[in-house]
C-alpha cells in the first residue's frame, strides 16, 4: 500500500536526524551560496538608495554647466572636451543677465590644498571658491553659523565655511565658529559649519572648505574653468536652451557645430550610477551563483551517496508496497528540507553580515523582505534541480 505523505515526511526527518554530519556538510555549501547572494543584494540595494539620496541630490530644478563632462563615459569625448574654452566670470555674468528662465546663477571652482590651525593641519582638502548664492542653490545645509553674504563675496572677505571632517580634525571638541584657520597660508575666520554628509562608498564627503570666489581668485587665480550651478523654473529644458544659446553666441559657434560645454542634472548622475551598478550587480550575482551551484553539486553527490548506502532500506520499503514515486518523494523531501534550512540560515547570516557592515563601515546596506524571499526561492530551486 502506498506510503502516506505524512509518513514520507516523518521518514525523511528521521533520516536527516540519523546522519547529522552528512546533513551539516550538505547545508554548508548551500549556506555559503545563499549568504553570498543575500549579501550582494542587500549591499547593492543599500548603495542604490544611498546614491539616490546623496550623490545626485542636486535638486530637480538645478542643472550644472561645465567645460568638460562632469560624468564622463567616453574617453575620446573627454579628451576632445579638454580643448574647450574655459567658462569664465564674464560668461557667468552674461548668463545671469540674459537668461530669463534662470532663477539663480551661481558658480564654483575648486582645487586640493592644505588647511591648518596653529596646532593641527590637513592635506588634500577640497578648497572651493563659490558665489554667495551657492548657499541657496546647493543642497549643503548649515548646521551652525551661516554662509557668507553677497557683500562679503564681492569684497573677497577672509571668511570660510567648513565641512564636518575638517571641523573634527582642526577643532576637535570645540565649536569652530569665530575661530581662525589658514587656507593656503592666509588667515580666514570660520563663519559656518556644514551638516555631516558622511562617506559614499568609502570616500569622505566632508573634507572641504568654502571661501568666496573672489578670495579664491586672489589666492589661486582663476586658471581653472568655473562650473555653473543654475536653478531654473520649470521646465528645466527651457532654461538649458537659453543658456546654450547664450554660451554659443559668446563662443561664436557656427550652426551645426558641437557645444563647447556640457550640462548635468540629477538624472545624469543617477543614470551613470545605475549603469555602473547594474554591471557590478550582474558580476557579483554571477559569482554568488557559482557558490550556489557548488552547493547544489554537493547536495547531488551526497544524495547519491545516501541512495547508494540505503539500497537495503529502499528494497525493504518496495517489498512492503512503497512505489518508486514514494521512494523518490522521500529523498526529495529530505533534500528540500535541508535546502530550506540552509536557505533560511543563509538569509539570516547574509542579513547579519550586511547589518554588521553597515554599523562598522561606511558601506550602506538595506534589508528588504523580498530579498529574503528570493534566498528561499533559490534554495528551493537548488533542492528540486540537484536533488
Amino acid at each position: 500500500m502506498p506510503v502516506q505523505r505524512e509518513d514520507t515526511f516523518r521518514l525523511a526527518m528521521a533520516a536527516l536526524a540519523a546522519h547529522k554530519l552528512r546533513t551539516a556538510l550538505t547545508l554548508t555549501g548551500l549556506i555559503i551560496g545563499v549568504t553570498s547572494l543575500i549579501l550582494v543584494m542587500t549591499l547593492i540595494q543599500g548603495a542604490n538608495t544611498y546614491v539616490e539620496s546623496k550623490i545626485a541630490n542636486l535638486g530637480t530644478d538645478v542643472f550644472q554647466v561645465s567645460r568638460v563632462p562632469l560624468v564622463p563615459v567616453d574617453f575620446d569625448e573627454f579628451t576632445l572636451a579638454r580643448k574647450n574654452r574655459d567658462l569664465t566670470l564674464d560668461d557667468l555674468r552674461d548668463v545671469e543677465a540674459r537668461c530669463v528662465h534662470c532663477q539663480a546663477v551661481g558658480a564654483r571652482v575648486e582645487t586640493l590644498g592644505r588647511v591648518r590651525t596653529d596646532t593641527q593641519s590637513m592635506t588634500d582638502v577640497s578648497i572651493r571658491g563659490e558665489t554667495a548664492n551657492m548657499g541657496d542653490i546647493s543642497t549643503l545645509d548649515i548646521e551652525d553659523g551661516r554662509f557668507f553674504y553677497e557683500g562679503e563675496a564681492r569684497a573677497a572677505a577672509r571668511v570660510v565655511v567648513i565641512g564636518a571632517s575638517v571641523a573634527d580634525k582642526l577643532f576637535a571638541g570645540r565649536s569652530p565658529i569665530g575661530r581662525t584657520m589658514r587656507v593656503a597660508d592666509e588667515e580666514f575666520t570660520v563663519i559656518g559649519l556644514c551638516e555631516r554628509i558622511g562617506s559614499i562608498l568609502g570616500q569622505d564627503q566632508d573634507t572641504f572648505v568654502i571661501i568666496p570666489l573672489a578670495a579664491y581668485e586672489r589666492l589661486f587665480g582663476l586658471r581653472r574653468s568655473l562650473v555653473f550651478h543654475i536653478r531654473a523654473g520649470p521646465p528645466l529644458s527651457v532654461a538649458q536652451d537659453e543658456v546654450r544659446q547664450i554660451l554659443r553666441s559668446r563662443r561664436h559657434s557656427v550652426p551645426g557645430s558641437r557645444d563647447e560645454f556640457y550640462f548635468a542634472t540629477a538624472d545624469t548622475y543617477l543614470e551613470l550610477y545605475h549603469d555602473i551598478s547594474s554591471v557590478f550587480f550582474l558580476v557579483l550575482v554571477l559569482i554568488s551563483s557559482v557558490a550556489s551551484i557548488v552547493g547544489g553539486v554537493v547536495i547531488m553527490n551526497i544524495t547519491l551517496v545516501s541512495v547508494t548506502e540505503r539500497t537495503k532500506e529502499i528494497g525493504l520499503r518496495r517489498s512492503v508496497g512503497a512505489t518508486q514515486r514514494d521512494i523518490a518523494g522521500q529523498f526529495l523531501v529530505e533534500v528540500l528540507a535541508q535546502c530550506l534550512m540552509g536557505g533560511l540560515t543563509g538569509v539570516l547570516l547574509g542579513f547579519s553580515i550586511a547589518l554588521l557592515l553597515r554599523q562598522l563601515t561606511p558601506f550602506p546596506a538595506r534589508v528588504e523582505l523580498w530579498v529574503a524571499a528570493l534566498g528561499l526561492v533559490l534554495a528551493s530551486a537548488i533542492a528540486i534541480v540537484f536533488g
